[in-house]
């Protein structure tokens, strides 16, 4: 018996999952949640054998929420299940430790043959993926879902609100060199060269 859990922002992706598991004697739901704190909870009280998640969640993001998991619980299984198919995203809960990608159009037969395939210690990845091994590394990085510290994210945040450096300071009661450094180190993770294109990244993926 494969235990499942499937992790997922969207109640009707987790029905549709639901449904198409409803006759599959081999494969046991044995939970779903919303958001990768969430699972990570629940990983703590169940056996699991196989994750399903999606890669963008409120809270910990899937990727992160990959690697958080084969790190403490290196034999769990992980599956991203996502809309979006740019190599970008691929290749970073590939390089957390996930074993298949799977597309959110892919069809229910598919579905149970990608669980029990990486369950069987395979890897899945959707038919149509681009290819995203070979490629020769990027000088610079550009992650969707750079690991920003809480107390990053809280500058990111007032940096998109219009405050300048003195008053990222005051509310956050830190000198004001080191908010530039957090300012810094945000713009690195993030891979943007101005403050224009961090609002831009925070807007796009929704941190703000």
């Amino acid at each position: 018996m494969i235990r499942l859990v499937i992790a997922d922002d969207h109640p009707v992706i987790i029905d549709g999952i639901k449904t198409i598991l409803e006759n599959q004697k081999e494969i046991q739901l044995v939970a779903e949640v919303y958001d990768g704190k969430a699972l990570l909870e629940l990983l703590e009280k169940k056996e699991v054998d196989v994750v399903l998640t999606d890669i963008n969640m409120p809270g910990t993001n899937g990727i992160d929420a990959t690697r958080m998991i084969k790190e403490k619980y290196p034999d769990i299984k992980v599956i991203a299940f996502s809309q979006y198919d740019e190599k970008r995203f691929i290749k970073q809960v590939l390089k957390r430790g996930a074993s298949g990608y799977m597309l959110k159009n892919t069809p229910a037969k598919e579905i149970i043959h990608a669980i029990k395939m990486v369950h069987d210690g395979g890897m899945y990845l959707s038919p149509g993926l681009p290819n995203v091994f070979g490629d020769k590394p990027k000088k610079r990085s550009n992650y969707l879902f750079p690991e920003l510290s809480p107390r990053e994210l809280d500058v990111l945040r007032l940096i998109c609100q219009g405050k300048n450096t003195q008053e990222i300071a005051d509310a956050l009661f830190i000198s004001y060199n080191t908010v530039e450094t957090h300012r810094a180190n945000i713009l690195l993770k993030v891979g943007v060269k101005n403050t224009a294109g961090l609002v831009k990244w925070a807007v796009e993926n929704e941190i703000v």
